[in-house]
């Protein structure tokens, strides 16, 4: 019997990228799980809903009604879980989403796994991507952090990340459910939200628009292209140890302020700017609460057990990215 894969948020920016990548690479049914909220975007994969491996069902993953009986009608044999509120500016406005989504949206679908799968999990896989976040903040001398690194979340939104990576633990330990878990560093790439540092640089600066750029722009990110973020997902569901955590990164820290001057030096040299720079653009702004100064993983384990590395490099991505906006600024809302 062919699997069932249920992808959830896979209308969002990562779950999109994922959705393609699997569709070329399995021959099992897909089924999509998306509340469309303002980061869920059916056009990132209107191109696949009429494939017949393919079905789209909008709704929560906190509707427990709804996921009970997706699993019950498709006999759903793995779970990819990137359904989350994910954005810290949003999280210090308005928690609650994010506790709802993050916390009781994972809570529902492992009962519904547990309770589908019912002690049979031959063949059957929990897969839920979580963040570099719940790690906290490191210090400029601080190793990167592997994944036997204490949890010390400091925003709404990494709390509430923390909290589901700990629920899919415990449900691994307490009730034998398959589950593997991943933390992945800042990713980048083609049908991210404008609302995410790299896309809102970008089009803000082929407006013309100032680039606000919080604090000095010192804060550092490692960058993981979401192409290799999908490789690397697809690498852990096929060979991935069950019960165990992996972290995916691009060993590739830049500061903020890198990423936005690259960005306007790529955004000159598609536009053709002769006299002038984008980069006189860029305005720093007051920080915002509790802003983490760096995070970085070690991904050794995954590259010595799995054999994957990233492969796509930032500086040559930023321009091909920058074009990529500028030939697709309706999608992003732009004329």
């Amino acid at each position: 019997m062919k699997p069932t894969w249920l992808i959830t948020g896979g209308a969002g920016f990562i779950g999109s990228n994922f959705l393609r990548l699997a569709y070329q690479r399995t021959d099992g049914r897909l089924v999509i799980l998306d509340a469309l909220t303002y980061a869920g975007n059916l056009a990132n994969i209107k191109d696949l809903l009429t494939q017949p491996n393919v079905e789209f069902i909008h709704g929560d993953i906190t509707d427990s009604d709804l996921v009970e009986k997706i699993f019950q009608n498709h006999n759903i044999t793995q779970v990819i879980n990137f359904a989350a509120e994910s954005h810290v500016d949003r999280s210090i406005l308005g928690p609650k989403a994010f506790i709802k989504t993050n916390i009781e949206g994972v809570f529902t679908l492992l009962e519904a796994a547990k309770n589908a799968w019912n002690g049979n999990f031959n063949n059957r896989l929990f897969l839920h991507v979580s963040t570099d976040e719940v790690y906290g903040s490191l210090k400029p001398n601080d190793s990167p952090r592997d994944e036997t690194a204490p949890y010390r979340p400091n925003s709404p939104y990494a709390s509430s990340k923390a909290a589901s990576d700990h629920l899919v633990r415990a449900w691994n330990k307490t009730y034998g459910l398959p589950t593997l878990l991943t933390n992945c560093t800042n990713n980048y790439g083609p049908w991210q939200f404008p609302e995410k540092l790299i896309p809102l640089v970008i089009l803000n600066a082929l407006d013309g628009k100032e680039l606000p750029v919080y604090g000095d722009g010192l804060q550092i990110r490692d960058w993981l292209h979401v192409s290799d973020h999908c490789e690397a997902l697809l690498l852990i569901l096929e060979r991935g140890k069950v019960g165990e955590t992996y972290n995916i990164g691009g060993n590739c820290e830049r500061t903020n302020l890198t990423i936005v001057e690259r960005i306007c030096d790529a955004v000159d040299g598609l536009l053709d700017k002769k006299m002038g720079s984008t980069r006189s653009l860029i305005r720093h702004v007051t920080d915002r609460p509790g802003h983490d100064r760096r995070y970085s993983l070690n991904t050794s384990k995954l590259n010595r057990e799995l054999g994957w590395t990233s492969k796509q490099s930032l500086d040559t991505s930023i321009p091909e990215l920058v074009r990529w906006y500028f030939e697709n600024r309706e999608w992003a809302g732009k004329k």
